[in-house]
């Protein structure tokens, strides 16, 4: 009986928790081809102004890597109304925040500021928008600032190029073959009417989506978005559709060498599907379950019993057109190769033949829904959640309901999936070893 009134407690605190955490929102175009998304919070006084463009460094083309990357710091360097140098100090003389992201797939820029300043957002964006000023002075500065940040993310840092190492051997044709922040010569090379026709084609109100959320009066809002962005011209809408690589049918094996690590790593990456097809949340998941915490399946075998390795992961990279599932693993001591690639093949060959145990799942099933409680959890978050599931899941009420998809996978979903993406015929081999001096 005392089982039954904690389960039927912790059911009850789950639903008031899912109804609470419901994010109410509006969305609608303007005739440019703008999205909008409006989310109403006015528990304290905030707005977030952000602006997510479809483009990301798959859009780049080969020869010309890192420019989607590249507008990120770029398009900070001002507009014909904000003088150079002058950005970060109108955001924080208003007693703001702002920064942008790259990935892949999208760029994303935003604004944090009190409420009473929610139109110096709104108007700051619409400018970036409308006629950033791109000029060799800016050109010829952000990629000095690039570079820098190039060899201290990845150069200079112990196993900092193991991402590109993966890309680059797990895709060949498609552009998710090269990093985001790209190559240093391409940027050298590119000419700043390049620049001028990357920004032309990209940073249009057809291929971006506007999200205001926060402490907003909507009529209001839609006024100032009407002001401001309405008469931005429309762009012209290109194709998005990109080289496919053919399925990896047969393992191989490269290496990668690294100046700044004294111990080898070693991957083991499998392509697997877009992160919009329900296989992408399911390998999500199994991959909380292999080595999410202390608990988790590979962690306690080889870190915490065994102790073969000082490190071991498995990371499920969702990405919009395919993706990458990766065990990663640093060797304790003499442990060699071998011996980890055959445990973690162990453990994929337990899950392929037998479901996980009920336990197993149920915890797995409260880890995401913990996650799901938990999210969005700032005005800044929700914003930035509005935004990547309109452009890059195509429904911006996932924000809501994206914990039913996870809900319904079972435990044979979990085997059927590393059946079908995770057999050692369809993997990459990358022995990521320090280089010899």
């Amino acid at each position: 009986m005392k089982k039954s009134l904690v389960s039927f407690a912790v059911a009850v605190f789950l639903g008031v928790a899912m109804n609470a955490q419901q994010i109410k929102f509006e969305e609608y175009d303007l005739p440019n081809g703008l999205h909008v998304i409006l989310h109403q919070d006015n528990t304290a006084p905030v707005v977030t102004t952000g602006v997510m463009y479809h483009v990301g460094s798959k859009d780049e083309v080969k020869g010309r890597s890192g420019f989607a990357h590249f507008f990120e710091h770029l398009l900070f360097e001002g507009t014909p109304n904000i003088k150079r140098g002058e950005w970060f100090k109108i955001v924080s003389s208003n007693g703001g925040q702002n920064n942008a992201n790259t990935t892949s797939d999208r760029t994303y820029y935003y604004e944090t500021f009190p409420s009473n300043n929610e139109q110096l957002g709104l108007w700051m964006e619409a400018e970036r928008m409308r006629h950033a000023v791109i000029n060799q002075i800016g050109v010829d500065t952000q990629r000095e600032v690039v570079k820098e940040e190039k060899r201290m993310r990845m150069d200079n840092q112990p196993y900092g190029n193991l991402l590109p190492a993966i890309l680059n051997n797990v895709f060949t044709k498609h552009p998710y073959h090269w990093p985001t922040i790209g190559s240093m010569e391409d940027l050298n090379a590119a000419k700043l009417d390049e620049f001028l026709e990357f920004y032309k084609k990209y940073y249009v109100p057809n291929n971006a989506t506007l999200v205001v959320a926060g402490d907003i009066k909507p009529e209001q809002t839609k006024k100032w978005i009407e002001d401001y962005y309405g008469g931005i011209p429309k762009g012209v809408k290109y194709d998005k559709s990109f080289p496919k690589d053919d399925p990896i049918t047969q393992e191989k094996e490269v290496t990668v060498t690294d100046p700044n690590i004294q111990m080898p790593a070693y991957l083991f990456a499998y392509r697997t599907p877009s992160n919009k097809e329900k296989d992408g949340y399911v390998l999500q998941m199994l991959s909380s379950y292999l080595s999410n915490g202390k608990s988790s399946v590979l962690y306690k075998k080889l870190i915490d019993q065994e102790k073969k390795a000082l490190a071991v992961q498995a990371v499920n990279l969702g990405m919009e057109d395919a993706s990458i599932f990766a065990f990663f693993a640093i060797p304790m001591g003499a442990t060699s190769k071998d011996t980890l690639k055959a445990d973690i093949d162990a453990e994929v060959k337990k899950i392929q033949t037998e479901l996980i145990s009920e336990e197993d799942y149920q915890k797995l099933q409260n880890q995401f829904e913990n996650q799901f409680v938990n999210s969005n959890s700032s005005i800044q978050g929700i914003a930035a959640s509005l935004a990547t599931y309109n452009v890059l899941m195509g429904d911006t009420n996932l924000i809501n309901k994206e914990i039913e998809i996870y809900r319904s996978i079972t435990r044979e979903d979990l085997r059927k999936a590393a059946q079908k993406y995770l057999n050692t015929n369809q993997r990459v081999i990358i022995n990521y070893v320090p280089e010899k001096k």
